[in-house]
């Protein structure tokens, strides 16, 4: 059968690639075409455009980018057509894939959705749209199955959470191995994870970078993003006592003492590795403005809102700045606080359910099309 993927973001990638095995195991005569980034393309399938191509965060950038976003979804609609899918599977992303979705859905191609928008922040209307455009929706997050079946009477599939299956297939590596391999010393290791697009790396990183002269009895190690070239982060590692490393950030979270972390996924990924974390944002001050006024949440954090309380420290946009940053993180290295964070982690992993999301989303898929 002929499955059509749309991912438009790193995680989207992650995600994309793992369901993809599972497609390739379930359906060994598969025919993939995609839109994602390298792990996808490492899995195999065809790939029509990048994820990097697509990447505009904030209301002031998508505004300033419509035009190509638009040109995108014209381009997507031609090659749909042109490959005629049995179905196609979005993940997340729901600015494009929502438009494509209600193209598909009039055009009478199955639509599947993978990894909901998060509407239960923010656009909760859209549920009208999902409700009208998309056959099959597979939720990860324990919450999610609640907010669509009992308030929105939408029946969804519960399938747990992906990262568990992208984590629990990680090799563990030696942490001497690890140390040789990327010129690092004997010291602890802070993980900085400034996100994956360049504009909001180019404001998390300076911050989190202003920090490290304070704590010289740890080494500090960027995780690269895999949509971004070394030459991209040589300003920042100019600085004493900070190393980059590109496309090993599961290897450096395992290894890792403590982590800085922009929101997002990474902040679930930090948690399954069990590390101590601050959690940082800081975006356009228009963008924030108006999203503050329309997005109800009162976390930002994917480990606060599963766990429904504050169990890491959030700093959002004034509050992320140097002197806070070297209070909370002096906080996250002090013992008695990691102990209480170990415990909170594993009540999060145990919500989140175990491994095989993947798996249970590819068979789903392919007994439903079938």
């Amino acid at each position: 059968m002929k499955y059509y993927i749309i991912a438009g973001e790193a995680s989207g990638d992650l995600h994309g690639a793992n369901l993809m095995k599972a497609l390739y195991q379930q359906d060994t005569e598969a025919n993939i075409r995609y839109w994602g980034g390298d792990l996808m393309k490492q899995v195999g399938g065809t790939l029509v455009k990048h994820y990097r191509e697509l990447a505009f965060m904030g209301f002031v950038e998508v505004i300033f980018n419509l035009r190509t976003i638009f040109k995108n979804i014209s381009l997507c609609k031609k090659d749909i057509e042109e490959f005629n899918p049995d179905v196609i599977i979005f993940i997340d992303y729901p600015g494009f894939n929502m438009r494509i979705a209600k193209w598909a859905k009039q055009k009478g191609i199955k639509t599947h959705y993978y990894i909901s928008p998060q509407i239960w922040a923010w656009k909760e209307g859209r549920i009208k749209d999902i409700k009208r455009d998309v056959d099959e929706m597979y939720v990860i997050l324990p919450f999610e199955k609640d907010f669509y079946e009992k308030k929105h009477n939408f029946p969804v599939h519960f399938v747990g959470h992906p990262l568990i299956d992208a984590i629990s297939d990680k090799k563990q590596v030696s942490l001497e191995d690890f140390r040789k391999e990327n010129g690092l010393d004997d010291r602890p290791i802070i993980a900085l994870l400034p996100g994956s697009r360049k504009q909001e790396i180019t404001k998390m990183l300076a911050i989190m970078l202003s920090v490290v002269d304070d704590f010289t009895a740890y080494q500090f190690v960027i995780a690269g993003a895999p949509s971004q070239d070394k030459s991209f982060y040589e300003p920042y590692i100019k600085k004493q006592n900070v190393h980059l490393l590109l496309n090993k950030t599961y290897d450096l979270l395992s290894l890792s003492n403590s982590a800085l972390v922009t929101s997002g996924t990474a902040t679930l990924e930090a948690a399954l590795f069990k590390v101590p974390q601050v959690v940082c944002y800081k975006g356009n001050r228009i963008s924030y403005e108006i999203g503050k006024r329309i997005i109800n949440l009162k976390f930002i954090s994917l480990v606060n809102l599963i766990l429904d309380k504050e169990v890491v420290t959030e700093l959002i946009q004034a509050q992320f700045n140097t002197k806070q940053l070297k209070k909370e993180l002096t906080k996250i290295l002090d013992e008695h606080n990691r102990s209480r964070l170990f415990l909170e982690y594993h009540e999060l992993e145990q919500k989140l359910g175990g491994i095989g999301a993947s798996e249970k989303t590819a068979r789903l898929i392919v007994e439903s099309i079938k």
